[in-house]
């Protein structure tokens, strides 16, 4: 139960400190290793290839939800990611349905994933933009870590 939506909000955005620790270092050998790979910093659709590998199953028990993924830029495009009861699908596209909708430039979403563009800064500046269910956008952080 969220008494101050905003302070939840903000919560969500700024993430954790220790959440915050946890990407920072995963972040450096997963994109270390993509840098080297292909000669710079990885791609959106290089990021979405990943997304399974970055879920977290203990996460996700008993959560139903449905992102939608809406980046621009000429590396952009729409993808959507099912998260139900422990399992995750990543599509590309719309879909029917999301429960919460993020959109982005596609080097600032690069940049949040990657750990340079902090969420809340992300949001507050209006580099991310959240439609549809403000409170489940929160989720992101907690059901993927890359």
């Amino acid at each position: 139960e969220y008494h101050d939506a905003n302070a939840a909000l903000m919560e969500m955005l700024a993430g954790q400190e220790s959440a915050i620790r946890r990407q920072e270092s995963a972040v450096s050998g997963q994109q270390s290793a993509e840098r080297e790979s292909k000669g710079g910093t990885p791609t959106v659709q290089a990021i979405f290839d990943k997304m399974i590998d970055a879920f977290q199953p203990e996460a996700a028990v008993g959560v139903d939800v449905v992102f939608q993924f809406s980046i621009t830029g000429p590396g952009g495009g729409d993808w959507h990611v099912v998260v139900k009861d422990g399992e995750c699908a990543v599509g590309a596209g719309a879909h029917d349905s999301p429960t919460t909708t993020l959109k982005m430039a596609d080097d600032d979403f690069v940049s949040l994933i990657g750990g340079q563009l902090p969420a809340m800064q992300a949001y507050t500046t209006g580099k991310l933009r959240i439609e549809g269910d403000l409170m489940k956008s929160q989720l992101v952080e907690k059901l993927f870590k890359f």
